[in-house]
């Protein structure tokens, strides 16, 4: 697993976040993903892939800026910053987010295993 096969993930995740493309989330989030989102709540890989059938969340705008990426052995941990314009259950939101998210290599391919992400006050 090089540096370049986790932002080929990424780009590819930023892609199905957009699009709400739940056959290619299913593909790169783990069955067993941890996900803490902005207010606090964690989340199962289930829970956010309903939130994309339900259409709950929609972004419209998705500005990725990858700050640090670090590989240890299986696994790959990277932070960013995320530009994000959409609807998340009614409400309309514009923010920027600061994301850890982790990455680990298995036989079927590379996928989330967890992450949060936050609001940036900027």
């Amino acid at each position: 697993m090089t540096k370049a096969d986790i932002l080929n993930q990424e780009n590819k995740l930023y892609g199905a976040i957009k699009e709400s493309n739940i056959k290619v989330l299913e593909e790169l989030l783990h069955d067993d993903l941890l996900f803490v989102i902005p207010n606090g709540d964690v989340i199962t890989k289930e829970m956010d892939l309903q939130s994309y059938r339900d259409g709950h969340l929609k972004i419209e705008e998705l500005n990725p800026h990858v700050e640090h990426l670090n590989i240890i052995d299986d696994t790959a941990v990277l932070t960013l910053t995320l530009e994000l314009k959409g609807n998340y259950g009614g409400n309309d939101f514009e923010s920027k987010f600061r994301y850890i998210r982790v990455w680990k290599a298995f036989p079927s391919g590379i996928k989330v295993i967890g992450g949060s992400g936050m609001i940036l006050n900027v």
